[in-house]
């Protein structure tokens, strides 16, 4: 992810404190760093990363004019006033993210050592991230393995009623004297109580694919903190007292607009009334816009700045197994080989350089989320063999529920 990317950017006054003087121009957002650039002059006053932030607070300057401070870790305090829209809004997303800035990378500054990334570190985020995801395609794949099973238990009743149906044409086809006709609706009768155990089991509790912290906006300027959840039935919006405000089914979403990729907006369109819209933004919206577009594929669309973003996964499956593949050579050469290149001193640092690289800690990291991800793919490979098998009975139940249909219509035709 480009981490240079504008979040968002608000027009505001920044107090120079060198020169007693505010300065007019834009307030920025990014996804590690606050930077603000004067109008006049182009030139970048003031840029600090979220991290080294301590408090963010909403004050007055001259005892009048409301204004935000940002407190840096060395006491550093940077005054900000005349804030578009308002100053509730930049004080709601900036507090947002900075919340998730610690929580996301605890201990980590501005001035963290890039080589602390070890190539160890680099393979088990990789992973992670790859467990997460294949977790997420479960969910969605069991919970239709379950529509399936409704499919079937609503085909088994259509069979049982067109049994009901064919003694009950038969009765009526049959002569007056015929004696067997209180067996029928006996029958029938019997037949209700297995209906209704059917109806009273089908309940299934659904499953919660993600959850994430999220900035709302709907209609009016004013934003308000809360969590979308994204679930195998749908989409669900709710407060910070979670709350839910508003819930979206599948079929409601008409269309899904991913500004920014922390930056989306879901809308339903109605006939007559306003349409019901929500623009939400997030530190987490990049893992929650994978599941969206693998849950909405044809009702989502990329807008222009968020088109780096979805270039980046256009290839998902050949990028994650060119890294995985990259990260493992290195792991097979400091790990397996570790004595390869022989020699006096050069020799003893290289394997020291090797030793540093990828741990023994992190060894046994990557063995657990290797098995785990086996695990996953079994279980998944599992799942689609008996959809498979499902589908076929299905479509037999299906092909022989239309022709009784058809038959019963003739015999009832003949009857009139």
């Amino acid at each position: 992810m480009n981490e240079d990317i504008c979040i968002h950017a608000w027009p505001c006054s920044y107090y120079l404190d060198t020169e007693k003087r505010w300065v007019s121009g834009r307030l920025s957002l990014t996804p590690i760093a606050v930077r603000f650039t004067a109008d006049k002059t182009g030139e970048l006053l003031v840029s600090f990363h979220l991290s080294s932030i301590s408090e963010i607070k909403k004050e007055s300057s001259s005892l009048i004019f409301s204004s935000l401070t940002l407190l840096e870790k060395e006491n550093t305090k940077h005054w900000f006033s005349s804030l578009q829209p308002n100053r509730n809004v930049v004080f709601n997303i900036l507090e947002h993210f900075w919340r998730e800035q610690l929580l996301s990378q605890p201990g980590a500054g501005a001035q963290a050592d890039p080589l602390q990334m070890t190539k160890g570190k680099e393979l088990t985020g990789l992973l992670s991230a790859s467990q997460k995801r294949l977790e997420d395609t479960a969910k969605v794949l069991h919970y239709q393995g379950e529509q399936f099973d409704n499919i079937m238990k609503g085909l088994n009743k259509i069979d049982s009623e067109m049994d009901v149906a064919d003694r009950l044409l038969t009765e009526l086809e049959s002569p007056s004297w015929w004696p067997f006709n209180g067996k029928l609706w006996k029958g029938s009768q019997d037949a209700k109580p297995k209906e209704a155990a059917t109806n009273s089991g089908s309940k299934t509790q659904e499953g919660i694919i993600t959850r994430i912290p999220v900035i709302i906006t709907h209609r009016t300027n004013s934003v308000m903190p809360g969590k979308l959840t994204l679930l195998v039935s749908g989409l669900e919006i709710s407060d910070s007292n979670s709350q839910v405000i508003h819930r979206f089914e599948l079929k409601d979403v008409d269309d899904i607009k991913v500004h920014t990729p922390y930056e989306i907006s879901i809308r339903q369109r109605f006939i007559g009334k306003p349409d019901t819209s929500y623009r939400m933004l997030s530190a987490k919206m990049p893992q929650a816009i994978p599941v969206l577009e693998m849950q909405f594929s044809k009702k989502i669309q990329f807008l222009e700045d968020a088109l780096g973003f979805v270039g980046s996964r256009k290839s998902p499956q050949a990028d994650l197994g060119n890294s995985i593949w990259q990260a493992a050579t290195g792991l097979v050469e400091s790990v397996v080989e570790p004595g390869s290149s022989s020699g006096g001193g050069g020799g003893q640092t290289q394997l020291e350089k090797q030793k540093q690289i990828v741990s023994q800690s992190e060894t046994q990291e990557l063995k657990q989320i290797l098995m785990k991800l086996k695990s996953l793919a079994l279980e998944t490979d599992t799942e689609l063999e008996r959809q498979d098998e499902v589908l076929d009975v299905i479509t037999t139940s299906v092909d022989r529920s239309t022709l009784n249909i058809d038959k019963q219509n003739r015999r009832m035709k003949k009857l009139t």
